[in-house]
């Protein structure tokens, strides 16, 4: 599939539409919207439903009921008003045909004194309030509905958006406003960029699949979502784009699992001396789950297809040990291996385990990190390339130019969503040498963030899963309490006194050092309150990411040799410590923390078999939005306060409340979105802007279960039926599907 060498009308450039001059040009290119079809994929945010617009004198009885309603009114007047405590606070008059209303702003008082123009017409949406008899709106949302004096055309606008229809509402930056870019104009643009090149949006699923579905069709869809008719036409309309979506999102991955399949891959002989020798060394036994998905791993090893497995576990279930044992599998095939990991700390962490298990049957890894001096690293590359090296350990410092590998047979990547596709890209270019006859290395990807299956068939929808679904035996469940700043001495006595029993302390703050900008307890600081106060008769030491390599293994060595009583510390013990003493971990500021760290800080204690606990202080005050009004401070950025509050407290309720990850990940994905939970935007795929991973899994299944069928059955898409989906490939696609490779 070969792009076209004529542009597509649609790849107009987005200068050329009506009203779009070289600033306003600039300030699309910035929103990543370039061409006629990104404009028409810049969808509306909301929309306003002008059939049922509240008049201003029926407003009375919505007054203190908490419903957001909107009027549409003109502007009569405004002024600046100062109280008796200087304070200053903005007023606009509004009123329709029969009655006005006040509008008032407590924040960007200027600035809403110079936005506003006597005569021109708003919607203004928000809660409504009486004070002193007259009706108020504090802090509306509005959109102007009239356009710029310089932006009149030959539109009827009165007719066009302000009566009886459903408005179409955008997202409108600051630089947006500024180029003119906003309400009408907006608009505008995208109604002038319908007319002209609206006739050339074509349909691109075949008709099989959109009447298996019963889906709008695309042109009539996208022009629907801009210009709408009924609630049912944007519901309608809505389905159908994010169908598109998540169609071509899932037909990458078929292509991608379709591209690793065709890849010739190694064949293990998986009856491994390394693997059962240490086996036979290990002071405790296999789980069942482990030796379940050591069973799946062999199989897929001795297969000549590449394997490319996901291997999902909680903290502490055992996933390096598999690692490992898959890895031994590998070097006595007289392989290379290589275990990547995205922080220096991690792969140091790492780099100490492993020495401890394979020094013993004679392997000794080598360690590759970026910090590491030119005289040191210079004889660890030279083992690389002439394959002595047989377990290599690294951060991206792996993707240099100076690194070159003798025979890589087996790769193992640990968190991957924190690689980018082209890095992990340059991984396997690396591999390809005349030793391993051209095959692809088996690829093993660990996670110790439990993932949402919509989200997993999304990221990984082109890789076989396995799951450690079990604790090692004797360890129980760890105890978790939430408390507050108030509680927070009684905390510290609850942990001396566990000290006094030869246990031991973690105790996790989210900063370095305080910040005037961040009102929270820094590690430095809290580090000398404890070293000083309660915890003077025993041992503290302090861990932080910007601790020399040296002091960091010297510290870690010595809590766990059991030397060190308390450990305070940033997130760099998020993952990969592993002290079985260390029964108490207590979090300052949790409310800070996201729910994934929070699990798998939690994943540091009860490691043993001595009951552990996690104790979460957080520092939420409470907050009274009634008590707020009458202070005369309620305002956009106290709600979104208190909604960061809610966040936090319903995190902290989520940990207390399960140790199930899965639970755990389900609550993150709903309370973050995907994009944030699991950086989609690493991994090749377009953005979704409409269809959520969260509420859309039904229509993700279809999407994926028709994408997957055309994948499997007319790969080159040539059949007839499939000739429309191969020229839009070929247009938007082909960038997309390069990457697929990537893996």
């Amino acid at each position: 599939m070969s792009p076209s060498r004529v542009p597509h009308p649609l790849e107009t450039p987005v200068t050329f539409v009506k009203r779009v001059g070289p600033r306003r040009a600039d300030v699309f290119a910035s929103m990543e919207i370039h061409t006629v079809r990104d404009l028409f994929h810049m969808y509306p945010r909301k929309y306003l439903d002008r059939r049922s617009i509240v008049k201003i004198r029926d407003l009375w009885q919505y007054v203190d009921t908490g419903m957001e309603v909107t009027v549409v009114a003109i502007v009569r007047g405004k002024d600046i008003v100062r109280s008796y405590k200087k304070r200053e606070r903005f007023i606009l008059v509004v009123g329709d045909e029969q009655s006005f209303m006040d509008c008032i702003w407590f924040q960007r008082v200027r600035t809403m004194d110079r936005i506003f123009r006597k005569g021109e017409r708003l919607a203004l949406s928000g809660q409504v309030t009486d004070y002193n008899g007259t009706i108020q709106m504090v802090h509306p949302a509005f959109d102007r509905l009239s356009p710029h004096k310089d932006d009149e055309d030959e539109h009827n606008w009165e007719e066009m958006f302000n009566t009886g229809r459903i408005l179409p509402i955008y997202t409108e930056t600051a630089d947006m406003k500024d180029a003119g870019l906003e309400g009408s104009v907006l608009r505008s643009i995208v109604l002038h960029a319908f007319e002209k090149h609206g006739t050339y949006i074509e349909e691109h699923l075949p008709q099989e699949v959109i009447d298996r579905r019963k889906l709008m069709k695309y042109p009539a869809a996208l022009s629907a979502v801009h210009f709408p008719h009924s609630s049912e036409e944007i519901q309608r309309a809505r389905e159908r784009l994010k169908y598109d979506e998540l169609f071509f999102l899932q037909m990458l991955l078929g292509y991608r699992r379709r591209g690793a399949q065709r890849v010739p891959g190694i064949s293990f002989n998986v009856k491994s001396n390394l693997a059962r020798t240490l086996v036979a060394r290990l002071p405790f036994a296999l789980t069942a789950a482990q030796k379940r998905v050591i069973n799946e791993i062999a199989s897929d090893m001795e297969s000549n297809k590449p394997m490319h497995r996901l291997l999902q576990g909680d903290v502490g279930s055992g996933k390096t040990i598999v690692s490992v044992l898959s890895m031994l599998v590998a070097i006595d095939n007289d392989y290379q291996t290589v275990f990547m990991v995205p922080t220096e700390i991690l792969a140091v962490q790492h780099y100490t385990t492993l020495r401890r298990l394979l020094e013993p049957i004679g392997l000794e890894p080598v360690l590759l990190i970026g910090s590491q001096k030119k005289n040191e690293r210079k004889p660890i590359e030279e083992s690389v390339a002439d394959g002595r090296a047989k377990v290599i350990i690294g951060t991206h410092a792996l993707f240099q130019e100076s690194i070159s590998f003798h025979k890589l047979g087996f790769i193992v990547i640990d968190e991957q969503h924190r690689f980018g596709v082209m890095q992990r890209l340059r991984l396997y270019e690396k591999a390809k040498t005349p030793e391993t006859n051209g095959r692809s290395p088996d690829l093993l990807i660990l996670t110790a963030t439990p993932i949402p299956r919509t989200l997993s068939l999304t990221l990984y929808g082109d890789l076989d899963t396995s799951i450690i679904d079990e604790r090692p035996p004797g360890r129980k469940d760890v105890r978790t309490a939430v408390r507050s700043k108030n509680e927070r001495d009684k905390v510290y006595v609850f942990a001396r006194d566990e000290v006094k029993k030869g246990r031991q302390v973690y105790v996790v703050y989210p900063l370095i050092e305080q910040s005037e900008k961040v009102d929270l307890k820094a590690a430095k600081e809290g580090y000398e309150e404890l070293q000083k106060g309660i915890f003077k008769d025993y041992s503290v030491a302090l861990l932080h990411g910007k601790m020399s390599r040296e002091d960091n293994e010297e510290i870690m060595a010595q809590f766990r040799d059991g030397r060190i009583d308390v450990l305070v510390a940033t997130t760099v013990i998020e993952v990969g410590v592993d002290v079985p003493n260390a029964t108490i971990m207590i979090i300052e500021h949790a409310e800070r923390f996201g729910l994934s760290q929070l699990h798998q800080l939690r994943g540091r204690v009860g490691r043993g078999t001595d009951q552990s606990y996690c104790i979460l202080i957080h520092y939420l005050s409470p907050y009274n939005k009634a008590a707020a009004f009458n202070r005369g401070s309620f305002n956009e950025r106290s709600l979104l306060k208190d909604e960061e509050k809610q966040k936090g407290m319903i995190r902290l309720e989520t940990i207390a409340s399960t140790e199930d990850g899965f639970k755990i990940a389900e609550v993150d994905l709903q309370l973050r979105g995907p994009g944030e939970f699991f950086g989609i935007r690493q991994s090749g795929f377009p953005e979704l802007k409409l269809a959520s991973l969260v509420d859309d899994r039904e229509l993700l299944d279809q999407a994926r279960s028709d994408a997957f069928a055309i994948v499997k059955t007319d790969p080159h898409l040539r059949e007839d039926s499939h000739e429309s989906l191969r020229h839009h490939f070929e247009h938007y696609m082909k960038p997309l599907l390069d990457l697929t490779r990537a893996g």
